[in-house]
């Protein structure tokens, strides 16, 4: 068994205060703008409107920056492994420019509301490296070192680190930042409420009527209206323009221990090399420092995740010897297929409505960045980079139509090839406890699961999104699907969109 197996899951939400429960809306309500999420997008653009006047409700389905925001590494930087080379090839130098800017004036933006607030979310200003071990990488970072600079960030290229083992090279931003994501939300979601907007937990918003006013529909039935509404689910549950054929969901895992504060990395690291391998360390006080390794992304349902558990663990022992796990848990996150996330109108009829997604794994100064956006756009001020994130942006698409067609292909293998029931398969007195299997009935599939008592319940295999068959993660106890991310607990509740409803209930 995995050494790190009976850890306790995300750090954030094991080490932030509970907070105060903030029930669903009793009845129908009215508003100027409704906000779909409470992660970090869609609470900095709450926190946002209401400081420009206009009264705001965050609809949340669970609970406040407990989803994928709760489960992040948290890293605040404009340093995004090696964009600002592509972004220079296919947005031009003034896209790079864009696009650190925005980033960096997020940071910047983070820092001051922390000050304001007075913020206790373990504030630490950090450099942001890329890395590489292989010398044949050196010419890529040498590019992105040039490439960030051009744009605006004080990067260089350098050769040394922190990092208990060499690498050939590496790209340097100086002025960047980490923190404890949950602690500064909750401070966050306090004084928004504080100045008169409202905040609703265990609110899953399943209808969306673009009328004017727009109106939301609860799966209690509530019906909130608003002049607009913001969409910041991660992966956007309504999707009138596609979407979703633009994105690909990425599931990411992240062991955490206790390491001596002494000789213990103080800045930020990534690289895309075994998997991707990211690490930095958070305060723990009494000279130690939590130690937080992430990497082995692989695509939701299409992986054996005790085994990348294992791999992760063995490569932060192998690093850092003196390592003691105390926690471990998984992040998801969405590509978009030209590398830029996806932030204001829904669609190109839109005049309401607005989304956020698309982040690739940098959902912290993103989010940041895309409160900042959405308030803009919804209160008709003009923004330079508006364009950058456009979600009706075409020509980037065409640009880069091999990696959305890849995406597709992938996705439309799962869609045909899983739905196909083989002839021979799991039974379901072949799973074991704590496991789960996709079983054929009949002509149809349900998905099996078995508890640790033996206890056997069976759902609809299909996911409730689109129709792709989901798979077992025994190490997270979760049907996934494949196809865009949705994922569900044994019993069938959702635990992850894109998918609105349960899945269905089976009796084998």
């Amino acid at each position: 068994m995995n050494a790190t197996t009976q850890l306790r899951g995300s750090y954030w939400l094991d080490t932030a205060p509970p907070g105060e429960p903030m029930p669903p809306p009793p009845g129908d309500l009215t508003v100027d703008v409704a906000v779909v999420g409470g992660g970090i997008a869609g609470l900095s653009t709450a926190w946002e409107l209401v400081r420009r006047g206009r009264e705001v409700a965050v609809l949340e389905a669970g609970r406040l920056a407990a989803g994928v925001t709760g489960h992040t590494t948290a890293k605040l930087t404009a340093q995004h492994t090696l964009v600002y080379d592509h972004l220079r090839r296919t947005r031009g130098a003034a896209g790079a420019r864009l696009y650190a800017r925005s980033q960096n004036a997020a940071i910047r933006h983070a820092a001051g509301i922390v000050e304001e607030l007075d913020i206790d979310c373990d504030w630490e200003e950090a450099a942001a490296f890329t890395y590489a071990e292989n010398p044949r990488r050196e010419g890529e970072l040498l590019a992105e070192a040039e490439a960030a600079r051009e744009a605006g960030l004080p990067a260089e290229f350098v050769t040394e680190t922190e990092l208990p083992f060499p690498v050939a090279g590496a790209v340097r931003v100086s002025g960047q930042a980490q923190f404890h994501p949950r602690k500064y939300l909750l401070a966050l979601a306090d004084d928004l409420r504080r100045r008169g907007g409202s905040v609703y937990e265990g609110t899953r918003v399943v209808g969306l009527a673009e009328s004017e006013p727009c109106v939301l529909t609860t799966d209690a039935g509530v019906s909130v209206r608003a002049g607009h509404v913001v969409i910041a689910t991660h992966y956007p549950v309504f999707d009138r323009a596609l979407l979703f054929t633009r994105l690909s969901p990425r599931r990411e895992l992240v062991v955490a221990g206790v390491v001596d504060a002494e000789g213990a990395p103080r800045d930020m690291y990534i690289t895309p090399e075994r998997s991707t391998r990211s690490v930095r360390t958070a305060p723990l006080g009494e000279g130690k420092r939590l130690l937080i390794v992430t990497g082995e992304h692989f695509t939701p349902g299409t992986a054996d995740v005790e085994e990348r558990f294992g791999r992760l663990s063995a490569w932060a022992t192998a690093q850092f010897p003196q390592v003691t796990f105390t926690h471990r848990w998984a992040t998801q996150d969405n590509d978009s297929t030209d590398s830029v996330p996806l932030v204001g109108p829904l669609h190109p009829g839109s005049r309401h409505t607005y989304v956020a997604t698309g982040f690739g794994g940098w959902g912290m100064s993103g989010g940041i960045m895309a409160g900042r956006l959405l308030c803009d756009l919804v209160t008709g001020r003009p923004v330079e980079w508006s364009g950058l994130y456009d979600p009706r942006r075409l020509a980037s698409v065409v640009r880069e139509g091999g990696t959305f067609l890849k995406h597709q292909a992938q996705v439309a293998r799962h869609f045909v090839g899983d739905r196909i029931p083989p002839l021979t398969g799991p039974a379901p007195e072949d799973i074991a406890p704590g496991d789960g299997a996709v079983v054929r009935v009949g002509t149809g599939q349900y998905a099996v699961h078995r508890d640790e008592n033996g206890e056997l319940r069976a759902v609809s295999a299909r996911c409730t999104h689109l129709g792709c068959i989901v798979a077992f993660n025994r190490a997270e106890q979760a049907w996934e699907c494949p196809c865009h991310g949705s994922r569900f607990a044994p019993d069938g509740r959702i635990l992850q969109g894109p998918a609105l409803r349960p899945l269905k209930k089976r009796e084998l």
